[in-house]
């Protein structure tokens, strides 16, 4: 597999969404943005004019790009001149698409039983993950990166770190889903992390 060719500009952006502290997987968004945009350009992207912008925009509603994907994009190309580029005017020339709202799908108490307790086993690993994923609202990295310490019986609250945005937050703990906790917690009697395997098995995704 050959490596993708570093331009002193591709750097000077990385390095830029270094500086502000961007996630791994932020840092490869934008950067896909931008190479599809150089893509539809045909020539280095920090040499677009206001036209141009006007042109990718109308050229991705045309060929069509979901909103939010194509927000996605405007966010990168507004971080890329505003930041790497040092050309805040061309920010003038971006707008964002309006994504329709859809009431989301609201399980019966019922099914949401049924699913959890299909969570596959041996054990309760499966079933505890996803119950404290419904029943706290957390993403599945913060599933993973759970801490044992992060569990607050006293208060019940969840103690998430470093969740979305690399902010902390704390969540509400219900009685029924500490005493699932508990009973993983006295199955597989893990240390430091809640779901360890989980965790290392994210990390190498990531």
């Amino acid at each position: 597999m050959t490596e993708e060719r570093v331009t002193p500009l591709r750097q000077r952006m990385i390095e830029d969404m270094r500086i502000r502290g961007m996630v791994d997987k932020a840092q490869k968004s934008h950067l896909r943005a931008i190479k599809d945009f150089a893509a539809f350009l045909g020539r280095p992207p920090d040499a677009a004019t206001p036209d141009d912008l006007r042109a990718y925009q109308l050229h991705m509603t045309d060929t069509g790009v979901t909103p939010s994907t194509f927000n996605v994009r405007i966010v990168a190309l507004r971080f890329f001149f505003g930041m790497t580029c040092g050309r805040e005017e061309m920010k003038r020339y971006m707008q964002f698409r309006t994504e329709p709202r859809k009431l989301p799908v609201v399980f019966s108490v019922e099914e949401v039983s049924d699913i959890l307790m299909a969570a596959p086993g041996p054990g309760l690993k499966y079933r505890a993950a996803l119950s404290i994923s419904y029943g706290a609202g957390l993403r599945a990295a913060e599933v993973c990166n759970l801490k044992i310490g992060g569990i607050d019986s006293d208060r019940m609250l969840i103690h998430v770190e470093q969740g979305k945005g690399q902010k902390d937050r704390k969540v509400m703990l219900s009685p029924g889903l500490l005493e699932l906790l508990r009973a993983w917690w006295r199955e597989a009697r893990p240390e430091g992390w809640l779901f360890p395997a989980a965790r290392q098995a994210n990390a190498r995704i990531r």
